[in-house]
Order: structure tokens, then C-alpha cells, then sequence
């Protein structure tokens, strides 16, 4: 056991015995302020949400269908898809901006794009000029979707980090929401306005985030990679321990983060993209970043976030009105299973989460893919309303995993030096995910109907056998811990050693230890744990 860790559950989790018990986010106001900047992050996500939410309502509405001349097959499929074109035309310079210029700025810039673009959809007046303003939604998402939850890991109070981060993905449907009901609240508008208001809508979180993002603290993390420690220092101080930066939290978790940058610059050599390659703990992770980003999609969740009104229809269920009041209460249902699965991250544990979730969405799939098909057979309405219950038993199987995970598993998994990159990758990999499925579902849908699900079934049966094998657990760790928990035993040891080497030998208390407040562990009995 490295020199700096303690036991929690049988993983390490340096942080623990010097929490403050006395210091909850409900009763410090720092503390409030500090997650009240996380949600400012976290609703970079609504966008995304509210963009897939949106689109499957527009398509129940006439008016929206007449104004752009009833678009089906692969020409709708580039409708959804655009915007993923656009993120991948921001992919090439997204990680440079967060490492260079810092997390803040990137969602400051990426946000008012998405100012500029929402702005363009709205008054849109022909096919064309609507695809270029969702062209330049998903540019402008990349470089906001990239550093937000980067920012959100590494600030976020050690206790409440996986949760809150966790939260990022979860909260896209919180914008799936809003659109859902928007477009059932604007539907019987008889004018271009059913479909402006949901459009102009989706700019909202945008419009927030430029008003108030450079006033956000920036990471300790960036700080420290750029020389500005005192910087870095004072920031963790002031969020996790009241200000006092000789708090033992606040001293182990800036000592850790220096030696882990250090760590990977120094010894471990990992900074650039050929590292991704030549380091074998980089190829792991990429084993694991890569195929959830493609899981996330590719699990008949996609015909579902984009093609629910043609599922609708393929089931007998024609009514815009139904149509839209269903999809309306299927977000609801999905916001709260994935928060709060979000909560039970470190308390189930990571790997437990993913199992579950492909065995659920493999079994409710396999369902509703019977009861498609007893429909499409025998037209039978009662297998009909059953699709409709095992459309949000799959949804929940789901979010149990790959809604509050995807996001928060991948930034902890990578060490600092590469997180920015390694992140763009993960979003790359959706983006491409997202393309072929936009392109390929609806004609696939089209042409063959509740047989196409049966190409789903097949793959989640490789996704449940994929994570079983090699999804790597990482609760009760420290971001650092979990990063380097990919590269051995040794790197652990030499992190945990030279964080340690820094700190002042004997107790590490701040004043209110001394009042009794604290219950802390000295620094020289760490290394006994």
C-alpha cells in the first residue's frame, strides 16, 4: 500500500479520515457557492439533452414537417446528424483550448456559439440555413461539452466528486425536459411559432453560462499544470476548508495533485497523443473509453432519443398529442433514475452499475422487440400499450449506468496530462457513434420495421459480455488514485511517496481540529494504513 493512502472498503481513499465531519454542503456557505458553480457546468449537458428531446418533438409537429417540406429517410437523418458534424469540426483544437487556455474560457467560447447559433435556428427560413445553425450548435457544444466536466471533476469537494460529476450526463435530460414539454406546450400554434420558441429555447443554458462562467473558480488542477500553485492553493482553501490552506484536506489534496502532474510529465512521460498508444495503462483505458462512448449509443437508446415518433407509428400510436405527452413523461422518468443513480456511484461501485444496466437493457429490449413484432403480426393494441411500459423499463435500465457514468468514469480514469485529450476522444467516439446512427436508423427503420431491433439485441448481448471482462472498478479513490490506478501498483506508490515527501511531518491540523471540530489523521500515520 502506497505511503499517503488509508483504507476504505478495501480501496484506497487518502481524503477520508481528514474530512472536516462538521463541513457538509448543506450547512457551508463556501461549500454551497462551490456546487452552485458545478451546475453552472453541469447544464452544459441540458444543451445536448434538449437538442435530441427537441428534434424528436419537432417531428410530431406539422407545422415544423410543412416548413421544411415533411423531411424523412436520409435527409431527416442529416437533420439530427449535422450537429454531430459540427462537434467533430471543433474536436481538432477543443483540448488544446482547455489545456492552453484554461477550462473557463473553453466553456465561455463554446457557449457563445451556441449564443450565435440557437440565435440562426430560430429564424431559420429554409432547410439550408437551419442545418448550418445546427452545424454550428454541435461546433460550439464540443468545446463547452469538453472542459465543463473536466472542470467539475477537478474542483468538485473530494466527498461529493463522483456524485456531482456523475450528474453531468444525468442532467442532459433535464434539457430533454424542457423540450419535450415546450413542444407539447407550442404544438397547437398555428404558425412557425409552434417550432421558433423550442428552437430558441435551447440557447437558455448558453445564454447563463456567458453571463456568469469567467467568474467561476478555474481548476487547481490547470493552475498547478501552468506554475500558478499559489493560485491553485488558495482555491482549494477557499471552496474546501473555509479559506485556511494549512486545513489537512486542503494540504494533501494540493500536494497530491502536484506530485501526480509531476508524475506524469517527469517519469511517466505521458503527455502527448503517442502516449495514448505506447503506454500500456493508456491503452486500457482507451479500451474502456472507446467502447462505452460507442455503448452509450449504440444501444437502441439512439432510436429512442431520436425516432421515438417513428416508433410511435410503427405501433399504431399516430397522435401528435399522445405522442408528445409520452415523450414528455419519459424524461421525467429518466432524470430521476439517473440522478439518483448518480448518488450511488461510490456506494455500489462503478462495475456493478454497467453490469446492471446491460443485463436490464438486454432484457427489456428483447421484450419490446416481441411485442413489436406480435403488433406488426397481428396488430394486437395490447402489445402495443406494452412496448410503450418496456420503452421505460429500458430507459431506466439505462440511466442505472450509462447516463451518469459515461461522462464522470472516463475523466477520472485519465490522469491530468492527458485528460483534456483523452476526453476528446471519448466525444469524438460519440460523435461517430451518433453520425452513423442518425444516418442509418431511420432508413434502417423504414425499411425494415421491428426487425431492425433485432440487430440491437445482438449487441447488447457484446456489451454485457464487453464490461464484464473489462470494466475496472475505481470507487472510494482520489481523481489522482483513480488515474493512476491504471499504470500499477508502482505509479500509486510513487505518487502517494512524493505527495507525501512534501508535507510538513507530525499532525496536520488547522484550527478547528484543535477545537474539537475535525477528526483528522496525522500525516506520519497515513503511511501505516
Amino acid at each position: 500500500m502506497g505511503a499517503g493512502a488509508v483504507v476504505v472498503n478495501g480501496q484506497t481513499a487518502g481524503w477520508v479520515h481528514l474530512i472536516d465531519p462538521n463541513r457538509k454542503w448543506y450547512n457551508n456557505g463556501r461549500l454551497i457557492a462551490l456546487n452552485a458553480w458545478i451546475v453552472l457546468f453541469l447544464i452544459t449537458s441540458s444543451t445536448n439533452g434538449y437538442d435530441g428531446s427537441m428534434m424528436n418533438g419537432l417531428q410530431s409537429l406539422t407545422q415544423w414537417e410543412s416548413a421544411f417540406n415533411n423531411p424523412t429517410g436520409s435527409k431527416l437523418g442529416l437533420l439530427n446528424a449535422i450537429q454531430n458534424i459540427g462537434a467533430l469540426s471543433a474536436y481538432p483544437f477543443s483540448p488544446y483550448m482547455a489545456d492552453g487556455l484554461g477550462r473557463r474560457p473553453t466553456v465561455f467560447f463554446g457557449a457563445l456559439i451556441m449564443c450565435a447559433a440557437t440565435a440562426i435556428q430560430t429564424a431559420s427560413q429554409s432547410v439550408g440555413m437551419f442545418i448550418g445553425a445546427r452545424f454550428l450548435i454541435g461546433f460550439g457544444l464540443t468545446f463547452a461539452a469538453g472542459a465543463a466536466p473536466m472542470l467539475v471533476t477537478e474542483i468538485a469537494y473530494p466527498p461529493y466528486r463522483a456524485p456531482m460529476t456523475s450528474l453531468y450526463n444525468s442532467l442532459w435530460f433535464s434539457g430533454a425536459i424542457v423540450a419535450a414539454w415546450t413542444t407539447f406546450g407550442t404544438f397547437k400554434i398555428p404558425n412557425s411559432w409552434a417550432w421558433r420558441v423550442p428552437s430558441a429555447l435551447q440557447g437558455l443554458p448558453s445564454v447563463i453560462q456567458v453571463a456568469l462562467v469567467l467568474f467561476a473558480p478555474e481548476s487547481p488542477r490547470w493552475l498547478v499544470s501552468k506554475g500558478r500553485e499559489a493560485q491553485a492553493l488558495k482555491t482549494l482553501a477557499y471552496y474546501h476548508a473555509d479559506g485556511n490552506e494549512q486545513d489537512p484536506l486542503v494540504q494533501y489534496e494540493f500536494e497530491e495533485i502536484k506530485a501526480a502532474i509531476d508524475f506524469d510529465r517527469n517519469v511517466a512521460a505521458n503527455v502527448g497523443w503517442s502516449s495514448f498508444v505506447s503506454k500500456a495503462g493508456n491503452r486500457k483505458r482507451m479500451r474502456i473509453i472507446i467502447a462505452i462512448a460507442f455503448f452509450s449509443q449504440w444501444s437502441g437508446n439512439g432510436l429512442i432519443s431520436y425516432y421515438l415518433s417513428s416508433i410511435f407509428k410503427s405501433i399504431g400510436i399516430t397522435s401528435p398529442t399522445i405522442q408528445l405527452l409520452i415523450n414528455g413523461i419519459l424524461q421525467i422518468w429518466n432524470i430521476t433514475i439517473a440522478i439518483t443513480a448518480a448518488f450511488f456511484v461510490d456506494k455500489v461501485g462503478r462495475r456493478i452499475l454497467f453490469i446492471t444496466s446491460c443485463l436490464g437493457m438486454l432484457l427489456f429490449f428483447i421484450l419490446t422487440t416481441i411485442c413489436s413484432a406480435l403488433y406488426a403480426k397481428d396488430g394486437n393494441t395490447g402489445a402495443a400499450h406494452a412496448v410503450i411500459a418496456f420503452i421505460f423499463l429500458f430507459n431506466a435500465a439505462y440511466a442505472i449506468a450509462f447516463t451518469p457514468l459515461i461522462v464522470s468514469y472516463t475523466v477520472e480514469i485519465l490522469p491530468y496530462a492527458i485528460r483534456a485529450k483523452g476526453f476528446t476522444i471519448f466525444n469524438f467516439s460519440i460523435s461517430l457513434s451518433l453520425i452513423f446512427n442518425q444516418y442509418v436508423n431511420p432508413v434502417a427503420l423504414k425499411k425494415l420495421q421491428w426487425k431492425y431491433y433485432l440487430v440491437y439485441v445482438a449487441w447488447l448481448v457484446f456489451e454485457t459480455v464487453y464490461c464484464y471482462l473489462f470494466v475496472v472498478e475505481t470507487k472510494n479513490r482520489t481523481l489522482e488514485e483513480t488515474a493512476a490506478l491504471f499504470d500499477g501498483e508502482e505509479a500509486l506508490e510513487t505518487i502517494a511517496h512524493n505527495a507525501n515527501a512534501h508535507l510538513v511531518t507530525g499532525d496536520l491540523r488547522d484550527e478547528s481540529s484543535e477545537k474539537g471540530s475535525g477528526s483528522y489523521v496525522p500525516t506520519h500515520e497515513l503511511g501505516k494504513a
